[in-house]
């Protein structure tokens, strides 16, 4: 884990080859994906494969400022990580897609969300996708429940929560354009919770 405050102790994993968590204290958002893909993990950096839409999506939203906006990359990240937005998952186990995960990944990475988000304590939880969300909630959470789009009514401690669609390309049903306004709203909603980029 790629930790600045040095604090966050790194939970037991067994060993595999997964991404990083990019986390610290203070945070304004943390992006939660539900697991990495092969070709991020191949990478070093989340959201890498080239159909996947988070990059330019993230671009097109203006939700961070334009100092920090850059291509794709490492580098990327730890400058994302400097204007307080932070990256992990629901699950580190990678798969070639969604579909391969199973209840025990879930079982074993939810709770150890939950204890992240809990210590670092962003202002928002941003969840890519409801099958994120939801997986989170039933296995860290114990509840099961119908998600909408955006603001949810749970938080994790301080955390506010806001869900997005995932910006895979298995999820062709939204478009860039769809995406794009869903970070904005997720925009103005990190403005209205008094977070926002320097």
């Amino acid at each position: 884990m790629r930790i600045q405050s040095g604090l966050l102790p790194e939970p037991p994993l067994p060993s595999m080859e997964t991404l990083p968590d990019y986390l610290r204290t203070g945070l304004d958002v943390v992006s939660i994906g539900l697991n990495p893909s092969l070709p991020s993990v191949r990478a070093g950096y989340y959201f890498a494969n080239p159909r996947n839409r988070f990059w330019r999506a993230l671009h097109g939203s203006r939700l961070v400022p334009s100092a920090a906006v850059m291509g794709p990359g490492i580098a990327a990240m730890e400058t994302l990580l400097q204007h307080g937005i932070g990256f992990t998952d629901v699950v580190k186990r990678p798969t070639a897609g969604g579909h391969e995960l199973r209840a025990a990944d879930f079982r074993a990475g939810a709770p150890l969300l939950q204890q992240k988000l809990l210590f670092c304590a962003p202002r928002i939880a941003w969840f890519h996708g409801k099958q994120a969300y939801a997986g989170y909630l039933r296995y860290a959470e114990g509840i099961t429940t119908d998600i909408e789009w955006g603001e949810q009514p749970l938080r994790v401690g301080d955390s506010r929560v806001f869900v997005t669609p995932n910006p895979s390309p298995a999820n062709a049903v939204f478009s860039l354009a769809d995406l794009i306004a869903w970070y904005v709203r997720l925009g103005e909603f990190r403005g209205r919770t008094g977070a926002g980029a320097e």
